[in-house]
């Protein structure tokens, strides 16, 4: 897929992050139980996805491909646990919302999203293949982090004592890092079972069973939370992870894990954004600072994915001779 085709999909399956986060956030905080919230995301994920699998035919052939590709170990065995990053990073959404706002939480997430997405890409982990480390990359995650920061900076100005959050900090920042890596299995699988929908599908069940057992033994140790509430829209968090998720596992297989880390952190700011402007919260207000980060953002991803930030690229680079790269290493 073309980067031109890859990053506007990147860009709008990111979106879809600033949604659940705000959703499970306040479920989270409704239940007073992140938890449980973190659990009924899933669920309603894994209920989704199940219907998806089941009424289109080619989630029908990707399903009938999981245990042959297990059998035959196509790849790594623990690759289907992937899905436990995804439960991993909801829960740190649902316990670390309310306490570190959205901004701080997106900072720290994008942050290790970022960092390690080089060194997956460097690696070779995702089915894209080893990605060269050039300076035109790093210069491009690093310029994103700074933009991230200054597009969520008059949120971080709020007077704050820092020390309340430095400990909360480190899940989201943790969660972020895992996502890169999540990123690749997911790719990986999905290339196996023929079909991103699979590879979604198994997410959803290994976060879900997860959950289940830490829900569990929370609800034996300190019992039930509030009950469920009534409105519609507490439930999108699976949802939006569906999104998230498929879009990923398709993605990274020709864009690479940093590129398409990239293109979902942009889209997370530009959700963020419109949130903010369509649907705010109280006592939001969209300001200079965020606007502009949010355009520096999106100019880093551009620095990134230049033709010539590629071995041997450029926008007039000679054509490819038919001989296979004896180095076996994709480009």
């Amino acid at each position: 897929m073309s980067p031109l085709i890859g990053l506007p999909l990147s860009l709008l399956a990111g979106v879809a992050m600033p949604v659940q986060t705000r959703v499970n956030g306040t479920l989270g905080q409704r239940l007073d139980d992140g938890l449980a919230a973190a659990l009924v995301s899933f669920t309603v994920g894994l209920v989704v996805m199940s219907a998806i699998s089941v009424i289109l035919p080619r989630g029908r052939a990707g399903a009938s491909q999981l245990l042959p590709a297990l059998r035959e170990r196509r790849f790594p065995r623990y690759y289907v646990l992937a899905g436990m990053i995804g439960g991993y990073f909801v829960l740190s959404q649902t316990l670390t919302v309310a306490v570190l706002g959205v901004a701080v939480f997106t900072v720290a997430a994008v942050a290790g999203q970022t960092l390690t997405g080089l060194v997956v890409d460097r690696l070779g982990i995702g089915p894209a293949g080893k990605k060269a480390l050039t300076v035109m990359r790093v210069v491009g995650a690093v310029l994103t982090i700074a933009a991230v920061a200054w597009a969520v900076s008059p949120k971080l100005t709020g007077g704050q004592d820092p020390s309340a959050w430095l400990l909360p900090v480190l899940l989201p920042l943790t969660a972020g890092m895992l996502m890169s890596f999540q990123q690749a299995m997911n790719g990986t699988t999905g290339m196996h079972y023929g079909t991103p929908i699979t590879a979604t599908l198994v997410n959803f069940i290994s976060g879900t069973v997860l959950l289940a057992v830490m829900w569990g033994i929370k609800v034996a140790v300190s019992g039930l939370g509030n009950p469920l509430p009534g409105e519609w829209w507490l439930y999108l968090g699976g949802p939006m992870g569906c999104v998230f998720i498929g879009l990923a596992a398709l993605l990274v297989r020709s864009l690479g894990v940093l590129l398409t880390s990239l293109g979902l952190i942009g889209g997370q700011l530009i959700g963020s954004l419109l949130l903010d402007i369509v649907f705010p919260a109280p006592g939001t207000t969209v300001v200079a600072a965020t606007v502009l980060g949010t355009l520096l953002t999106l100019a880093a991803i551009v620095l990134a994915t230049l033709p010539w930030n590629m071995p041997g690229g450029g926008p007039f680079r000679r054509r490819r001779s038919s001989r296979p790269d004896t180095a076996g290493t994709p480009r």
